[in-house]
């Protein structure tokens, strides 16, 4: 299964696509500002270009696993994505995952696509492990 994944930000949102096995992800890019209709607009494009059938957005918990401002802000966007694409959308956890890009991130792509990816991976290795 093709997966989207998105690091949500006001500003820029970082996207990552897994291969059509659900095993690799991919840094894509950013969308600026996603959370408008010019942002939706672009993000369901790339749902329909990229193929995917499942979009997966990071939730920001604080450490200790709480919602904060940030999660309030991600949920928001993910009901108007929900009401923009036609596949799933769901959450995933994203602590930690921009500290890691931050710290793999190679240049060749944008810090907040490289968490993306990170965010991704994990993702699939999570559903990986819950598939019977």
């Amino acid at each position: 299964m093709r997966v989207l994944a998105l690091d949500f930000g006001s500003a820029r949102t970082g996207v990552a696509v897994s291969d059509p096995t659900g095993t690799i992800a991919t840094p894509l890019g950013i969308v600026e500002r996603a959370a408008t209709v010019n942002g939706l607009a672009e993000l369901a494009e790339l749902v329909r270009s990229e193929e995917v059938e499942r979009v997966v957005v990071g939730l920001p918990l604080t450490l200790r696993g709480e919602r904060g401002e940030q999660a309030d802000e991600t949920e928001r966007f993910v009901a108007a994505l929900r009401a923009t694409v036609k596949v799933p959308v769901e959450t995933f956890d994203e602590r930690f995952t921009t500290d890691l890009a931050e710290r793999t991130s190679n240049g060749a792509a944008s810090v907040d696509a490289v968490a993306a990816a990170h965010l991704l991976s994990s993702y699939l290795e999570w559903s990986s492990n819950e598939s019977p």
